[in-house]
């Protein structure tokens, strides 16, 4: 099933999460996550962006995906960031919850993270470049942080009304 996009402006996306018992019904609620983020064509969804305050995102780059690297499709339940390298970069990112604005978002380029896989497993791995981009976009989701949230006060001075426009939309 197609969940619904929540949008700037709700307090939802404000909100932070709660963690995933192994007795919640997660496998229903990922595949209807993966669903939405393939028909909207994003690389990823968090628990916060359609109404549910738990730690919970899924990642799929089929959309963004290059020649040099496999697509990764997968469910992160309770995630953590473990540790950051000191190397960022800038990427253009955007975001579902705010739709038609892109900006430049510096972040770490290698992260170490812990999460509970489909079987609630605990998987500790190393991610780079665009999966560890995303994973952290998705993440700061869970604490109720937004991208726009990391960008200088003049870029978030330049979009303001775009932010409003949108807010205005989703109520």
């Amino acid at each position: 099933m197609i969940l619904p996009i929540i949008l700037y402006g709700s307090k939802i996306l404000r909100s932070k999460t709660h963690d995933i018992d192994a007795e919640d019904d997660f496998t229903e609620l990922a595949a209807n996550m993966a669903l939405t983020l393939q028909k909207e064509q994003g690389c990823g969804l968090a628990g916060p962006q359609v109404a549910v305050l738990k730690n919970i995102f899924v990642i799929d780059t089929t959309s963004v995906n290059n020649d040099e690297t496999a697509p990764v499709v997968k469910m992160y339940l309770n995630p953590e960031i473990l540790e950051y390298s000191t190397e960022e970069y800038y990427y253009n990112e955007g975001c579902l919850s705010i739709p038609g604005i892109f900006e430049n978002v510096i972040r770490p380029d290698k992260i170490a993270v812990r999460y509970r896989n489909e079987n609630f497993d605990i998987r500790e791995e190393t991610l780079d470049g665009l999966v560890a981009r995303i994973f952290q976009h998705e993440y700061d989701h869970l604490q109720g942080i937004l991208f726009i949230d990391r960008l200088s006060s003049l870029r978030k001075r330049i979009i303001k009304s775009k932010l409003k426009q949108i807010a205005r939309s989703s109520m």
